[in-house]
């Protein structure tokens, strides 16, 4: 395989997840909107369907090559947010699996960061 078919490839199975995890956010926003830190209070809820959006926004950003340069970076953001703000709290508080989702959610800001640095073409 070429670079270019590589990179059109690498695109697609890098997008597809994101869109299902984002297609999770409104099969199971209930039981996700348990996960958000409840200080969020009311908003919890509300906050996972926006997660879901974004996350099914970011697949296709991702699969058109529109506005990469600013919804990679967004993206970063948000996992890395997921990170500080549930994954880590969790790790403290003896969830085992919470390092496999640090560990998840900041490898895939590193790939939207990269996909953003030097696919974006806005």
């Amino acid at each position: 395989m070429n670079k270019k078919g590589m990179a059109i490839a690498g695109r697609f199975i890098f997008a597809l997840p994101l869109a299902v995890f984002g297609l999770f956010h409104f099969m199971n926003a209930h039981g996700m909107a348990g996960m958000v830190p409840v200080y969020f209070g009311q908003l919890r809820f509300a906050l996972v369907i926006i997660t879901g959006t974004a996350l099914i926004a970011a697949s296709i950003s991702i699969m058109t090559r529109i506005l990469l340069s600013i919804s990679m970076p967004l993206l970063a953001v948000m996992l890395l947010m997921f990170v500080g703000m549930i994954h880590i709290p969790g790790l403290i508080g003896g969830d085992r699996l919470a390092m496999v989702a640090v560990l998840k959610d900041t490898a895939i800001a590193g790939a939207a960061l990269v996909i953003g640095g030097t696919l974006g073409r806005d």
